[in-house]
């Protein structure tokens, strides 16, 4: 197989896994509630991780709700919220959710009216009943029972999260996905009046991640734990140079579409530079590009400037492979997924990172081996030692 069919390949399974991933993600048409509770209709909320379902019977108002907050690693509160007054966060009627330092569930409703809110108790302007909620598995659901006017049809929601300090709600983020989760929705249709934009921005975000992770984060290390170490058996020549080339530029083309995809989105969100991630992503496509733009002016091996050419080449590899890592781990950061990704990767990165450094000490005995063999052959009269003693 030659070197074009090779990338192709390897860039096909590279988008089936890239699908997989994605397809894997979690939506709330799937989920199944501990209680055996069924609900009608569900929606994905667009920001933190959150997920509504709902019964409505418009002629008496009654809607029975749940709302999951998933991915709480550490001590965190959760609110979902109607706002009858308008959107956004003053003038929300809230149900409120923590965990507490002995473990029991504390839920209560607290009428939002200013910025600087603690999220006291206190009732709403509309009935609540059948209020609990539960923790498992880094997840908090929220279940209640919602007397809203007759034949109410739209709604304006509200969803926040924040710390949990001395088992009371504290201040939650003031930027990124804090600052955004509100929307409207319908309750007879589903319909939700950011859900079309906020779930194309989801998908958006989920492929810049996962090509990124796939491309700069696990292909570009393999390419250089295959050019460092396979290498270095003499039957692997010129196998190796062509799997190095075939992994790294096919790492290349997948990485460019997930770097543009990252352009995009903060195009369509000028509002949150996520400037660390955003440098450090254009840095590695021009030190990325620059490589690959080299291998045009590769020397020979026995040419005099090849030697300056390697150091370049490996300079500029080992700084991509740092960054890249490094960027990924920053783009966890940003795009918050469950912990089983995040580990996942870990995971990769530290069975690479374990045969990186075996490899390492058997090519250190092999080159040894080698030089001392040489060196028993260049002895005179071919006798080990030196001078026959």
């Amino acid at each position: 197989m030659d070197m074009a069919k090779r990338s192709r390949t390897i860039l096909f399974f590279s988008i089936l896994i890239s699908l997989f991933l994605l397809c894997s993600a979690q939506s709330c048409n799937n989920y199944v509630f501990a209680s055996n509770k069924v609900f009608s209709a569900c929606n994905d909320l667009p920001y933190l991780d959150s997920f509504l379902h709902w019964n409505y019977d418009p002629s008496s108002g009654t809607a029975q709700i749940a709302f999951r907050h998933t991915g709480i690693a550490s001590p965190r509160w959760v609110a979902w919220a109607i706002n009858p007054e308008g959107k956004g966060m003053v003038g929300s009627q809230a149900l409120v959710a923590f965990q507490k330092s002995d473990g029991r569930m504390s839920v209560y409703t607290s009428p939002v009216t200013s910025y600087r809110t603690q999220l006291q108790k206190g009732d709403l302007s509309f009935r609540v009943s059948d209020l609990s909620a539960t923790y498992s598995n880094n997840e908090i659901v929220v279940f209640a029972t919602l007397e809203l006017p007759k034949n109410t049809t739209t709604v304006n929601q509200v969803w926040q999260d924040g710390p949990v300090l001395n088992d009371s709600p504290g201040t939650h983020d003031l930027s990124g996905a804090n600052v955004q989760s509100m929307a409207t929705l319908n309750l007879l249709s589903g319909q939700s009046g950011t859900t079309g934009t906020a779930n194309s921005k989801i998908r958006s975000k989920y492929i810049h991640g996962v090509l990124n992770a796939i491309s700069w984060g696990i292909m570009m290390p393999l390419g250089v734990v295959i050019a460092r170490y396979v290498s270095v058996f003499e039957s692997a020549d010129p196998a190796w140079f062509y799997l190095h080339v075939t992994c790294q530029t096919s790492a290349y083309i997948v990485g460019v579409v997930g770097w543009v995809t990252g352009l995009l989105l903060g195009n369509k969100s000028p509002g949150i530079q996520h400037t660390a991630h955003r440098t450090i992503g254009i840095l590695l496509f021009s030190l990325a590009t620059l490589q690959v733009l080299s291998l045009r002016l590769r020397p020979k091996k026995d040419h005099r400037y090849r030697l300056y050419w390697n150091i370049y080449h490996r300079s500029v590899g080992y700084t991509v492979i740092i960054l890249s890592i490094l960027n990924v781990f920053k783009g966890f950061d940003i795009l918050k997924p469950d912990d089983k990704w995040k580990k996942a990767y870990i995971g990769i990165i530290a069975a690479l990172g374990i045969v990186a450094a075996c490899l390492e000490v058997y090519t250190w005995i092999l080159v040894v081996r080698r030089k001392k063999s040489s060196g028993d052959e260049n002895s005179p009269n071919g006798t080990k030692g030196t001078n026959g003693v």
